[in-house]
């Protein structure tokens, strides 16, 4: 067994940062370099930035995991905020690692709309739903992602008769009923779009594809 200071070293939790995708926002962290580190447990604490004092987090207090949802704590999407892990194994404590600062409205990553394909016979039409945050509006529906940020919508469309991986960019715009006319009867097309948001030069991944023949 190593002697305690080394083992409050090779224990310490390595690289916490922030991972968040619409406003869902979690910490994660590694164990330490030590072999025994897998059987260590984990507390975490958050703090908005400025603030002296640093708070718990309940339901991360002495846990196994490697991560830990901080969505709730971190809603002013605005605020930057730090998280810090620490270790314990046999008695021992490991000193506080700390995340870089992160602001959830900056960082968080934009998932792709939801899209549904409508055909006839030369168009399809394309009807595109905003991400959702995690937080409730009174009633209890979710907040949509469009009530923070400017968002356009990047409609691609796949001619699965010419090459599949092939993506065509139709359209890019807010509306979220779109119509792509004037394409061949009996080709089968796929459909994918993005979220962009221009003020952050900052793409969403694709969305899954929604094919069709038409």
């Amino acid at each position: 067994v190593l002697d305690n200071p080394d083992l409050q070293d090779s224990i310490k939790p390595q690289k916490v940062e922030f991972h968040s995708l619409n406003f869902n926002t979690t910490l994660h962290w590694q164990p330490g370099w030590a072999r025994e580190a897998r059987d260590a447990l984990y507390f975490v604490q958050y703090k908005v930035y400025g603030q002296s004092m640093w708070q718990n987090k309940d339901n991360c207090w002495g846990i196994s995991s490697h991560v830990c949802d901080l969505t709730h704590e971190t809603s002013d999407t605005q605020e930057p905020y730090y998280g810090r892990v620490r270790a314990t194994l046999a008695g021992v404590y490991s000193n506080w690692s700390l995340s870089s600062r992160f602001t959830p409205w900056r960082e968080t990553m934009i998932g792709p709309p939801t899209v549904t394909v409508v055909h006839s016979n030369k168009s399809i039409t394309v009807k595109l739903q905003a991400p959702h945050s995690p937080y409730k509006r009174k009633r209890g529906s979710k907040i949509p992602m469009t009530n923070y940020y400017d968002l356009l919508y990047q409609i691609f469309i796949i001619n699965n008769l010419l090459d599949e991986q092939h993506r065509v960019l139709v359209h890019e715009g807010k509306g979220k009923v779109i119509k792509i006319q004037d394409l061949r009867p009996g080709v089968s097309y796929c459909i994918v779009a993005k979220t962009y948001v221009p003020m952050l030069d900052r793409s969403s991944a694709y969305s899954s594809r929604q094919c069709t023949v038409l």
